[in-house]
């Protein structure tokens, strides 16, 4: 029996979401060989997200010319054929070279897949099946967390590269098989003489539309903190911030990032359920914000919170947090100008996701450098949710126009 297309699309999200993910668990061992200071390492993590945040909505655009079935399949080959490479790189700058390239791959592999996910799905699952495709990037960073030490530990960094490289190549075959190539759909942008201005009229019509700006920035104020804080789980696992046993900080660091996937799972079956979007996104925002502070809170530099409970609180971040990217496509392609601007809306929600993702993990960086510890990473983190709740309000009202 062939398996769903629109499952196999939400699987090929995931194995294109692992190269965002493979970095954490190899940090230790690119810092020991590389020489990396943590700052580094921020930018290092960071660097794949380059691409989305300077092509973001140019990809979307062309995505939609050009056919979201063709744009995934040329993202999932351009992260294995990267990856591949990347396992033979000696050096800091030949690796963040080409981070930026599989940035370019994860860029062209997700920025269509929402709204390829809510074409192939059978009729009256598409909420579902968008929660189902906003956990794409907390499984796979689960999955990055679990297997990454082991095989790191085992085989050495590159060969973590190589497997993850088989990974997008056997997702690329997987799509070319088993994904049809879904029906063109409506656009009511005008009639325009040539590719590149029919190009220039679709990114400016998704920058005239608000919807475009709201659901970009309120990505860009969740992904900011939620990399930083799972980025750097396995170092602040290891020290005084969580001081997790050394046996344990896979597992319960993998925990943490799957917690992520309830949410969206659960913002799926509400919006199904008829939960308004506004709603579950300040819920997320203020969740997020009151676990950050629980988790960093010190009194004289020692944690306020016992061990488990900082822990807890973590989880609650995650899972919390997980309400607000599923809500986001979701709204998001009722946002768009029009159902032919779908992919172009989504590029540019991206666009602000990776701009987050890049400046999150360095800025949180930064101020536990300055700090001298991670204790005021929680303010940080809490600013961005109150910039999210802020949004949140602002497309609750969007949705409201379009009589949702």
């Amino acid at each position: 029996m062939r398996p769903s297309p629109a499952a196999l699309v939400v699987l090929a999200g995931v194995a294109a979401a692992l190269h965002v993910g493979k970095l954490p668990p190899a940090l230790p061992a690119l810092q020991l060989e590389l020489g990396l200071s943590l700052l580094q390492a921020a930018f290092l993590l960071s660097a794949v997200q380059l691409a989305g945040m300077a092509l973001g909505l140019a990809g979307g655009a062309l995505a939609d010319a050009w056919g979201a079935r063709r744009s995934l399949l040329a993202g999932l080959t351009t992260l294995a054929l990267a990856s591949a490479i990347g396992g033979f790189v000696t050096d800091a700058t030949g690796l963040l070279v080409l981070r930026g390239i599989e940035g370019l791959g994860f860029m062209l592999a997700v920025l269509p897949a929402p709204g390829l996910v809510r074409q192939l799905a059978q009729p009256g699952s598409e909420s579902t099946w968008l929660g189902l495709w906003g956990a794409y990037m907390p499984l796979a960073t689960a999955l990055a967390l679990l297997l990454g030490p082991g095989c790191v530990a085992a085989f050495g960094w590159p060969a973590w590269w190589w497997s993850l490289a088989a990974v997008a190549a056997l997702a690329a075959v997987a799509v070319g098989w088993g994904v049809p190539a879904p029906a063109r759909v409506a656009s009511s942008e005008p009639a325009a003489r040539g590719a590149l201005q029919r190009f220039a009229n679709r990114v400016r019509r998704t920058l005239a539309a608000p919807g475009p700006w709201a659901v970009a920035l309120a990505f860009g104020c969740y992904s900011a903190q939620w990399l930083a804080v799972i980025g750097f789980l396995p170092t602040l696992a290891a020290g005084q911030t969580l001081a997790l046993a050394p046996a344990w900080i896979a597992p319960l660091t993998a925990l943490v990032a799957a917690a992520n996937i309830v949410g969206n799972l659960a913002a799926g079956r509400l919006l199904q359920a008829g939960w308004r979007a506004g709603r579950l996104l300040a819920l997320g925002f203020a969740a997020m914000a009151l676990a950050a502070l629980a988790t960093f809170a010190t009194v004289d530099t020692t944690p306020w919170l016992p061990t488990p409970l900082r822990y807890a609180a973590v989880l609650l971040f995650s899972a919390f947090g997980g309400l607000i990217p599923a809500t986001l496509f979701a709204s998001a392609l009722r946002l768009a100008p029009d159902p032919g601007h779908q992919a172009s809306t989504i590029g540019w929600m991206q666009q602000g996701s990776s701009a987050g993702q890049f400046a999150g993990p360095p800025l949180v960086a930064a101020v536990a450098t300055a700090a001298g510890g991670w204790h005021w990473s929680g303010a940080v983190t809490a600013a961005f949710c109150a910039a999210g709740l802020v949004i949140s309000v602002w497309i609750a009202a969007l949705l409201r126009q379009r009589g949702g």
